[in-house]
């Protein structure tokens, strides 16, 4: 699986990352929204997880331009997102499902093992459909 890890704290994005390599996937990292745009653009990952609050464009703000370029043949209509910050306050599961995200993860992580096993199994579920 190709997965896009968007988020401007190097300390998630390397934890992310490691975790997911370990589990046999492509990753590939982008520090702020807009980077992460031209990223999944030109790579168009199986999953992204992308943070909520980052310079350039904001999570919200980056799945509103991609619902723009969506088209069957850009594979991004079938991309998995996971929606992921610290201030779960503002942000939850009903929220990022609005924006169209696939699941809301809070901040710090408990276990990164099992952050990648529910994505792993988010995404399992979603390409048997």
């Amino acid at each position: 699986m190709k997965i896009l890890i968007v988020d401007d704290e190097p300390l998630v994005r390397k934890s992310l990352s490691r975790a997911c390599v370990a589990k046999g996937h492509e990753v590939v990292e982008a520090a702020d929204g807009t980077i992460g745009l031209a990223t999944w653009r030109e790579q168009r990952p199986d999953l992204v997880f992308l943070d909520v609050l980052m310079p350039g464009l904001s999570g919200p703000q980056l799945l509103a331009e991609v619902g723009k370029f969506k088209t069957g043949q850009t594979g991004t209509d079938k991309t998995v997102v996971i929606l992921m910050s610290a201030y779960s306050g503002e942000h939850n599961m009903e929220t990022a499902q609005a924006m169209g995200a696939a699941l809301f993860i809070p901040k710090p992580f408990d276990n990164i093992f099992d952050v990648v096993a529910k994505a792993e199994a988010l995404f399992a579920e979603r390409s048997t459909r």
